[in-house]
């Protein structure tokens, strides 16, 4: 059985007054699953759920080592899970409101790509070549020149 990837799906987060690294990468794992839908697992793979998903998780922000690996892992709702943190995103010079974090006037930027790949057998493997070979939903015979 192959994995084959089915999506890749950015996201952006930031935290504007904390320094927070987690919750920066968090935001930014949370805007990446917001903005992908995966019906096409059930719909063109004709699984009955989401078996067989894998989801990668790969994070940049200024420090990696103060992020709560866990906290990422539960945002993403499907799949098996994995993630790799590096150092990336951004610092950049903000605003002290000491209310909602003392002598941290940093905004702290962080981004994710979320890889969704698939264990596909040699059935589902084929399956979207004879459907290229044969008429497409224009009426356009696939294939012709």
């Amino acid at each position: 059985m192959a994995i084959k990837r089915f999506a890749i799906e950015m996201g952006y987060g930031a935290d504007l007054h904390g320094e927070n690294m987690t919750k920066a990468a968090l935001r930014a794992v949370r805007d990446s699953v917001s903005r992908v839908c995966l019906c096409g697992l059930l719909e063109i793979l004709g699984r009955d759920r989401f078996q067989g998903v894998h989801v990668h998780a790969r994070v940049a922000v200024p420090e990696p080592d103060a992020v709560d690996r866990s906290a990422l892992l539960e945002a993403i709702p499907i799949g098996e899970k994995t993630l790799t943190l590096e150092q990336g995103g951004m610092l950049a010079d903000g605003l002290e409101v000491p209310d909602f974090g003392p002598e941290r006037s940093r905004i702290v930027m962080a981004c994710a790509a979320l890889t969704v790949s698939v264990d596909m057998d040699e059935t589902e493997e084929a399956a979207p070549l004879a459907a290229a070979a044969g008429t497409m939903s224009c009426g356009c015979s696939a294939g012709d020149e």
